[in-house]
């Protein structure tokens, strides 16, 4: 098994850093265009292997050819945000690094699944798609995985239950608009509306919105990086171990929920052939109706992400 890491930042270091230490890759090559970077960081947790009792190797690049014929590529690289920005405003820039990483990724790897990390995320799952031109079950946004994490730690928060006992589903796009499920979230199979006051679990499903914008406030200088990395190992360790798990992910629809030619997160079956199966949960008309406007929002920006790839081909 090779797993190869688009990007040597945080969120990429922390990828290879827990993929390794599951020994879930015998090579874990970390590709980024700051060489130096890449190689001094792949060397450094080389070296903690011994510590960690693992045997997989990881090796750090700024050439795709050294990433041939990997079967999962984790694309982390882009832009963080700062404080007072959007997902939605690392587009752009974001947008054509997306594009340009992808593409030379799968030159050299056109049999791998892709794992979507980038932000904004929904929007970046879709280029991927289109730059790569696989099929869509070999491209899944991370998303849901964080979002459902930040839900989840902060029920435990205000329970005091353990996190293992936890577990929610989401839909719609990642972020602000996303769409929680305190109707399927559950704690040991108890509704945690039996547990839980609406007044406060309306405040846990706000904060779980602004999840990612509360550390980028604290950090000042970048965004969450622990959690998506493990989040995004979360879904390589299903892909590898075909584990058949049913994960909140983001994912291309054509007909499911009524909807078309958008990606946005929903339940998934994800096992070794990538997504093998997309969840049609039955909802009601609230969540229907928030589940389509925040859908109808990544439509929009995904809109604006391809007009721009499209005129950077023209010039």
């Amino acid at each position: 098994m090779k797993i190869t890491v688009i990007g040597a930042g945080n969120v990429g270091a922390t990828a290879a850093q827990v993929l390794a230490n599951k020994e879930l890759a015998n090579d874990i090559w970390m590709v980024d265009i700051a060489e130096g970077i890449a190689k001094g960081k792949a060397l450094d947790m080389y070296e903690s292997m011994p510590i960690l009792h693992s045997d997989s190797k990881i090796f750090g690049t700024s050439n795709y050819e050294d990433t041939a014929n990997s079967d999962i590529i984790i694309m982390t690289a882009g832009l963080a945000r700062k404080p007072g920005m959007s997902r939605d405003d690392l587009l752009v820039k974001n947008a054509a690094i997306v594009s340009s990483c992808v593409a030379q990724a799968v030159k050299y790897s056109p049999d791998a699944t892709f794992i979507v990390v980038s932000n904004p995320l929904d929007v970046m799952t879709y280029v991927t798609l289109k730059v790569t031109g696989l099929p869509k079950h070999k491209v899944i946004g991370m998303a849901g995985i964080l979002d459902t994490a930040r839900y989840r730690s902060f029920i435990s928060m205000e329970t005091g239950y353990s996190m293992r006992d936890i577990q929610a589903q989401l839909l719609g796009g990642h972020g602000d608009t996303m769409v929680p499920l305190p109707r399927f979230t559950t704690v040991a199979g108890i509704p945690v509306t039996d547990l839980i006051s609406k007044e406060k679990l309306d405040a846990i499903v706000t904060r779980a919105k602004n999840g990612g914008i509360e550390i980028v406030n604290y950090l000042q200088t970048g965004s969450a990086y622990y959690a998506p990395g493990a989040a995004s190992v979360e879904m390589a360790e299903a892909i590898v171990n075909d584990q058949k798990r049913i994960l909140p992910c983001t994912v291309l629809l054509e007909g499911e929920y009524g909807m078309d030619d958008v990606c946005v997160g929903v339940p998934i079956k994800i096992g070794k052939g990538g997504i093998e199966q997309i969840i049609e949960l039955n909802l009601n008309e609230e969540e229907m109706a928030e589940f389509k406007k925040s859908a109808e929002h990544v439509k929009k920006t995904i809109q604006q992400a391809m007009e721009l790839i499209n005129s950077q081909k023209e010039e």
